[in-house]
């Protein structure tokens, strides 16, 4: 009698793991560790729209005007207010609850300097904008422990 195998493929989500030669962590800069493919929302994004982005696993979704310019950003905190205040998610705009103007740095940041902001400001995660304010990426409080833990920890001297 004869044994027929079959073999059959499976999907595998792999993530994709930022592989960096660096000196040490300090001196690392927000580009090398960023996550570039951001969700964003328009001025005009209903607030229940953006609820749902959040529920996916965004704290905090950066508002843009005009070719991705960074106008603001909505938080968990600004959604709930909005509840709290009596407004259904769905009759409010972005524009409306977002923190205008909100704190962003620029890709060339080191992580050392980023550090020291995070844990100034309490601010979980900050937008990543170029030299016209454009937005170009995201980088959350975790993304700088997940690159401390990688680089051994080795900090400058």
């Amino acid at each position: 009698m004869k044994k027929t195998m079959t073999m059959t493929k499976t999907k595998t989500k792999t993530k994709k793991v930022k592989v960096v030669k660096v000196k040490d962590f300090d001196s690392m800069t927000v580009s090398q560790v960023m996550e570039k493919e951001v969700q964003s929302v328009r001025l005009r994004t209903k607030g229940d729209v953006i609820a749902s982005l959040m529920i996916e696993g965004f704290g905090a979704v950066p508002v843009v005007e005009n070719g991705r310019k960074l106008a603001g950003i909505v938080s968990e905190h600004d959604l709930l207010a909005a509840v709290d205040d009596g407004h259904h998610l769905g009759t409010v705009l972005a524009k409306d609850i977002m923190t205008s103007n909100p704190y962003s740095v620029r890709p060339e940041t080191t992580l050392g300097t980023l550090v020291h902001v995070l844990r100034a400001s309490d601010l979980v995660r900050v937008p990543v904008v170029d030299e016209k304010d454009k937005l170009i990426g995201i980088i959350a409080r975790r993304d700088v422990l997940r690159t401390y833990l990688a680089t051994g920890g080795k900090r400058q001297e």
